[in-house]
């Protein structure tokens, strides 16, 4: 069984979308961020960096004592080699998919999440951040974009965790300021995700947790203004 701490965003859709295709056990610990839930000790003690998903896998490959990983690239690729799935077992496929795993967590989560953050969420417009976040998300699904041109089906060729990590954060492309239609590989590509079982049940998931994603001042407090004394 692996517990996973999760609430509905990007990053958590990431990791129901792997476990709801490989049909591991799981069960959710919801934590709330607009409740300032990830702050909890408890949750600390498996996620320092106080951010979600993070899982407690309680049937490690080593028998051992159970596993905590965060960071949701960590857990993916954890999840696959615990597994032997959805990441290729070749040299250069496996190097494929992480490279793009890695694109994802290092490009198109941080400047989506920007963009997401400026366009929608700051209290006052700064037209120069939300220029800046929205053309370089455009640049990003460009070059995703510019890689699926040669007609794969998925990123690194077979369905892998580079496209659950990915996809989540093409979602919402309509609040990044996107238009699909530009980008017609990767729209293929979307549309090709999407219509998978496993990401049809794990959005399902979401749907039941938090079917209407609400931020108002006192999330906002609990999402934008901590800084290093929150978890002291």
């Amino acid at each position: 069984m692996i517990d996973l701490y999760y609430w509905t965003t990007p990053n958590g859709h990431k990791i129901t979308m792997f476990l709801e295709e490989a049909r591991l056990p799981y069960r959710i610990k919801p934590v709330n961020i607009g409740k300032g839930e990830q702050f909890a000790p408890e949750f600390l003690k498996i996620a320092p960096n106080n951010r979600i998903p993070a899982i407690l896998d309680h049937a490690p490959i080593d028998d051992g004592k159970a596993v905590p990983v965060f960071e949701s690239g960590a857990i993916l690729l954890y999840l696959a080699d615990k597994t032997g799935r959805f990441i290729p077992s070749d040299l250069r496929g496996r190097n494929e998919a992480l490279q793009w795993l890695f694109w994802q967590m290092g490009g198109l989560g941080p400047m989506a999440g920007q963009n997401h953050h400026f366009v929608q969420y700051a209290p006052e417009p700064i037209p120069y951040a939300m220029d800046r976040y929205v053309k370089e998300t455009s640049r990003l699904y460009g070059v995703l974009n510019k890689h699926l041109a040669d007609g794969r089906e998925y990123i690194a060729g077979e369905y892998s965790i580079a496209d659950m990590a990915c996809y989540p954060w093409i979602v919402p492309y309509e609040r990044q300021q996107q238009n699909l239609d530009d980008f017609p590989h990767l729209k293929r590509w979307f549309e090709r995700v999407r219509a998978r079982p496993g990401t049809e049940r794990a959005y399902a998931v979401a749907e039941r947790i938090n079917s209407a994603p609400v931020v108002d001042d006192e999330s906002r407090k609990w999402l934008f203004g901590q800084d290093a004394s929150t978890i002291r």
